[in-house]
């Protein structure tokens, strides 16, 4: 009927659609975005940690050529509203936090006062003219100083600095430590970090006074979220705000939220009747865009001398910052729940204790709460393994649930979909020459070089997910269009930046629709053009959105059939679809494809009694449970004994993401997760000082790794299809993060064990691994 089939689109490594508007400086950014009448905004901050607002002058500020305005808290927190907090958590305490601070500010970084000015030199030096007269209030900055009696208040209206207790439990804790030949304990801090994208927020907003309307462009994850949670804060209809999200120069999870700065500049644009500019500074991008982790906890495993875990105790303490963004309290009750990994751990007690200090809020980072429960479970194996003498792998592989036992409960109540753990930690070690790596141990420490190999075997739970486990709703929406020439317009709910799925979905429909991939357009980030959709974060964007467009398609299939049943003179059941062309055999030779059924289904002169013209179909795909990717990464690392620096020598990954939809995309997606990773175990650290001074507020105190700190990757995989959606995929843009941090840093532990250090806490810069070689020197002498 038709031509050979053409290889596949779907499981090709094609290079991204949308990187030569990328490469070659045309794609549009929030910053380029140049409207009639645009005027800048500069934001006033306090440089104290905690302070009472005793008084605001503003008139040198209003007095300078080129300002147009300059506004307080008193002039514009009554028409904002307070910034939105979507987790919900019992018993939650929670203080409103205005776009501008009121009586009081509590962290370095507080929005206090906004200049709008004709060029955006003129409005930083408005700011600059405003005097403020603060009160100095006492700080909190250390969580663990911030539970105890007398300490500082953050919010003193809540009463307390604990945000709230959350528990998790299953299985019988106390009689899993009764059986115990062990009980092995360890203190785990997970440091404070910044995602430091390269592009800073950024807003711009324009209001049409005719229309009551208000379009607002945003350097954004969530432009979807934005349009849902905004017209609550500044008082406009939702069916009257246009959300818009650009090119965005990274998120990682800081630009998964809703930010005072973007209600105050919707707002200003509507009160002023011109648009209005906010570019974020790099400094104000470090003190007042959300920080991840910051975790400390206290952990007991109770394990028999064969290996066999039986349960998990622990106490963390979660740094939430000074106020609640969007997600904050949710992110550490998402370590709770996979805090077991991808093992058999039939008992655990948990509690997570959210605190307050006189910080940035902290949320969503790059993982997103599974980091920290991963780097935790696997230090945690490596320090059993060393206990009881058992071998690191052999002891992960005893602890491993069977493919069989899929779909798979762990304690805390989740069923994983489906999971070969045993098949990816093989390959990995294949890859990685494993009996090679130890015989090159041996040799390494037989001449006295510090030589370590890491292994890490981690899931994770993505595909974010079903509605009922989500705060704004878990669903998806899509929409697949064939227009009348026969090319096809995808729109698309998530909102990709760097993702590639303008690639990805374009294969999926390519191959599902037998149309030529140069003939799709995927559209995205725009609310007046994808009018539904829960956006993109926790690796949801294709198993989610993906699954949505698949459904479209199937729709828009069906609904051509009965067309060219009625064109070929058949029934529906008697079609044949294949390869772009619909054909009747043994009932006619003739064939018709998508740019007769386009025309047809349009022009609408020949159609099926009762047939609706047009050729598309949308689609909200609600999913069934979430995916939960998994892998294995070993590492071998080498210390200098001189100076402290780690230098990785080898680095394997294999990571299981299901069916791949394009292994090049799925391949970047890892190597930047392992490059965050590598920055969070050698290099970064968000450092206030007592006062809760911000120390890390530029690149040049921040460090994070360059490209000579990143080593080659050895990149596998292993496919194991999920149940829960029509593509089997899980989602694989977190897996890299989630998985390197703890190999990293079980190689380098391992590198220190014949020195008898156990456990160092991150980051492992050169001077922590220096100090802890020379102590234990010292002590041998």
């Amino acid at each position: 009927m038709a031509e050979a089939t053409k290889e596949p689109y779907v499981g090709r490594a094609m290079k991204r659609v949308e990187d030569p508007r990328l490469i070659k400086g045309i794609a549009t950014y929030t910053d380029d975005l140049r409207l009639p009448g645009l005027v800048h905004a500069a934001i006033l901050r306090s440089p104290y940690a905690h302070a009472r607002v005793a008084a605001i002058d503003t008139e040198a500020a209003r007095a300078l050529p080129g300002v147009v305005a300059v506004f307080t808290g008193a002039d514009v927190n009554a028409h904002c509203g307070t910034v939105p907090c979507a987790a919900s958590i019992p018993d939650l305490k929670a203080p409103a936090h205005t776009v501008l601070a009121g009586d009081r500010v509590y962290f370095v970084g507080h929005p206090v006062a906004v200049a709008i000015a004709s060029d955006p030199y003129i409005a930083r030096d408005a700011i600059e003219a405003i005097v403020v007269d603060y009160d100095p209030l006492p700080v909190v900055t250390n969580p663990e100083e911030a539970l105890k009696a007398g300490s500082p208040l953050t919010h003193p209206d809540l009463g307390s600095n604990v945000a709230f207790t959350h528990h998790v439990a299953g299985g019988d804790v106390d009689a899993a430590f009764q059986q115990a030949d062990r009980v092995i304990t360890q203190r785990i801090v997970h440091q404070r970090l910044t995602p430091m994208p390269i592009e800073p927020r950024a807003v711009v907003a324009s209001y049409h006074a005719g229309e009551g309307s208000l379009t607002l462009w945003t350097s954004t994850q969530v432009p979807h979220l934005v349009r849902t949670l905004l017209p609550g804060m500044i008082a406009i209809p939702e069916n009257k705000l246009r959300v818009v999200a650009p090119e965005v120069g990274g998120g990682f999870g800081a630009k998964l939220n809703v930010y005072a700065e973007e209600a105050l500049i919707g707002h200003l644009a509507m009160r002023l009747g011109t648009p209005v500019k906010w570019i974020e500074s790099r400094r104000d991008n470090a003190s007042s865009t959300i920080h991840g982790r910051d975790q400390i906890g206290e952990y007991e495993v109770a394990v028999k001398n064969d290996g066999t875990i039986l349960g998990l105790k622990a106490r963390t303490v979660a740094d939430l910052g000074s106020y609640l963004q969007l997600l904050t309290p949710a992110i550490p009750t998402l370590t709770g729940l996979v805090v077991t990994g991808c093992y058999r751990i039939p008992a655990i007690k948990l509690e997570i204790v959210g605190v307050y200090t006189n910080k940035m809020a902290t949320d969503a980072y790059r993982g997103a709460g599974r980091p920290e429960a991963t780097y935790l479970i696997e230090r945690l194996m490596d320090l059993c393994a060393r206990e009881t003498g058992v071998d690191r792998t052999d002891i992960r592989l005893k602890n491993f649930p069977q493919p069989s036992e899929f779909p798979f409960q762990n304690a805390s109540g989740l069923f994983y979909d489906s999971g070969n753990y045993q098949a990816a930690l093989a390959k990995a070690r294949e890859l990685a020459d494993w009996h090679g790596l130890v015989a090159e141990q041996s040799a390494a420490r037989a001449a006295g070089r510090l030589f370590g190999i890491g292994i890490s075997t981690y899931v994770e739970i993505c595909a974010m997910g079903p509605s009922k486990a989500m705060p704004a709703g878990g669903w998806e929406w899509g929409c697949v269009r064939m227009e009348i020439s026969g090319k096809v317009t995808v729109i698309t709910g998530v909102t990709p930046h760097g993702q590639g799925q303008e690639t990805s979905f374009a294969q999926i429909v390519a191959d599902r629709l037998g149309v030529p991939i140069e003939d799709i357009v995927v559209m995205h980030g725009d609310t007046s053009v994808a009018h539904y959709g829960r956006d993109t974060y926790g690796s949801r964007g294709t198993a989610v959105g993906g699954s949505a467009i698949v459904m479209c398609i199937d729709k828009v299939v069906a609904k051509a059939r009965t067309l060219a049943a009625h064109l070929l003179g058949t029934s529906a059941d008697g079609v044949v679809f294949e390869s772009g062309v619909f054909g009747a055999p043994g009932v006619s030779d003739r064939v018709v494809g998508w740019g007769e059924l386009a025309g047809e289904a349009y022009i609408a002169k020949n159609l099926p009694a009762g047939f609706e013209p047009g050729l598309e179909a949308s689609s909200f795909f609600e999913p069934e449970n979430f995916t939960f990717p998994f892998g294995t990464h070993i590492v071998a690392a080498e210390i200098d004994r001189e100076t402290g620096k780690v230098s990785i020598r080898k680095y394997v990954a294999v990571d299981d993401c299901g069916p791949q939809i394009n292994p090049l995309l799925v391949e970047g997606q890892v190597q930047g997760g392992i490059a965050h990773s590598i920055g969070q175990v050698l290099f970064e650290q968000t450092l206030y000082d007592e006062d809760g001074q911000l120390l890390t507020g530029e690149f040049m105190d921040y460090a994070m790794p360059r490209a000579a700190d990143i080593p080659d990757y050895i990149l596998g995989s292993t496919v194991t299809p999920s149940p829960v959606n029509p593509l089997g995929i899980k989602g694989v843009g977190e897996a890299g993060t989630i998985g390197a941090t703890p190999a990293i840093a079980n190689a380098v532990m391992d590198a220190l064990e014949p020195l008898g250090v156990t456990h160092l806490d991150l980051p492992l810069t050169p001077e922590r691994v220096w100090r802890a070689i020379h102590v234990r020197a010292a002590a041998t002498v």
